[in-house]
């Protein structure tokens, strides 16, 4: 082969060889997903908007009776606080976490590992980059938000009708027949005796035993027409959170006329929701 054209070719593959490489386009999907954190195993639902770089709102479903419809309760609060969100850039992640077959708060370590999974592995397994990260919940959700607020520090948590707030109450009333007997309250009694014969069993996994150490900023929101056992307590939760003395800043927004799911159910309150996230 003459010279001149061994030399074209070269110069033909070298140039073909410094081509620039396209990266793909980041893709918006939703899946669920394993996730496993200090050989912890928990499922999560992802919902990822079509960009490489990402805020991250992590939810937390309230209390669902039976394990078999947890992946449906969700996928449901996952679109709760979708359709508060102003911006659609943010990535949501609803945490799938057992309740039927445990006592209630031992569910929290599990939440626990998800969240450390998205501080220190997410960014690396899903080739994107996390910036923010904050928390919300709903009822049981909260509970779960608003006791990781003790152990971790995030951009932000936001908590609707958090609770129970008062398990020694609660279960009391179920004891004393005022009330229909719960899954949650016939657990801790099987576990610790009733309320009377062990009543600090029962203010250990109260909310009411976790009022300060908050790491992070946090928003509560509260409708003033919830349940009796609700608005029995939370007068005096909200008190002993703003006495804390080691606590991030906390904000209260209550809610007239509105019930558990006042922040779903009140425009000024999802205008205080967006607010929290974009002073933060």
């Amino acid at each position: 082969m003459p010279k001149a054209i061994i030399v074209i070719l070269i110069v033909f593959f070298s140039c073909k060889s410094q081509e620039p490489i396209i990266p793909s386009k980041p893709i918006a999907y939703r899946q669920l997903k394993t996730i496993q954190y200090n050989q912890k195993e928990i499922d999560i639902v992802v919902d990822k908007p079509a960009l490489d770089a990402v805020d991250v709102l992590m939810v937390f479903h309230g209390t669902v009776l039976n394990d078999s419809n947890l992946v449906e309760a969700a996928n449901n609060t996952l679109d709760s606080f979708k359709a508060l969100l102003d911006s659609h850039s943010m990535m949501i992640i609803s945490v799938i976490y057992p309740q039927e077959k445990i006592l209630l708060g031992d569910n929290v370590q599990l939440c626990e590992s998800a969240l450390l999974w998205l501080k220190y592995s997410a960014s690396s397994e899903m080739g994107i980059k996390i910036n923010k990260i904050f928390l919300a919940g709903h009822s049981q959700g909260a509970y779960v938000a608003t006791r990781l607020n003790t152990l971790y520090q995030t951009d932000g948590v936001i908590a609707n009708a958090p609770g129970p707030l008062n398990l020694v109450y609660r279960c009391k009333l179920e004891e004393d027949g005022k009330i229909k007997s719960g899954v949650e309250c016939s657990k801790l009694r099987q576990e610790y005796g009733s309320t009377t014969d062990n009543p600090n069993a029962y203010f250990q996994r109260s909310l009411m035993n976790y009022t300060n150490g908050y790491k992070s900023d946090i928003l509560f929101f509260q409708g003033l027409d919830d349940s009796p056992i609700q608005l029995y307590s939370w007068p005096t939760f909200k008190q002993e959170v703003l006495n804390c003395t080691n606590c991030n800043k906390r904000q209260f927004v209550e809610v007239p006329q509105k019930g558990h799911g006042s922040l779903f159910q009140d425009s000024n309150a999802q205008k205080e929701f967006n607010l929290f996230l974009k002073s933060h």
